[in-house]
């Protein structure tokens, strides 16, 4: 597991980052340090503690980190929940967003299953 940049369950965080990034640009300045930051530092914390894996040598280390980035795609998931109550973004931006953080979800409770 020592090129983490192969996986996919890695690439599909990566893809979250900028999604996530992309969609935090469109919010109002006064959401600079309430939403907008803990929506980014959630989608970081995914494919961050994906690459961590790659470093540890037992699974339950892997298990450990793995655990980390699907609580962090939960996180990001509620915050974008709020974001769509909020109507801070267009629909169509959230649901692109929900579909992915489903199928990054979908993907680490696979991996965890598997270690």
């Amino acid at each position: 597991m020592k090129n983490f940049k192969k996986l996919k369950v890695w690439q599909t965080g990566m893809d979250i980052v900028v999604r996530s990034y992309a969609l935090t640009k469109l919010f109002p300045v006064e959401e600079k340090y309430g939403l907008t930051s803990q929506i980014n530092r959630a989608s970081v914390s995914i494919p961050s503690n994906i690459s961590e894996v790659s470093s540890r040598d037992s699974s339950k280390e892997h298990k450990y980190y793995l655990q980390i980035a699907l609580g962090s795609c939960f996180e990001l998931e509620t915050q974008i929940l709020i974001v769509e109550r909020l109507n801070l973004a267009e629909k169509n931006l959230i649901d692109e967003l929900k579909v992915m953080i489903d199928e990054e979800q979908k993907m680490l409770m696979s991996f965890i299953k598997k270690l």
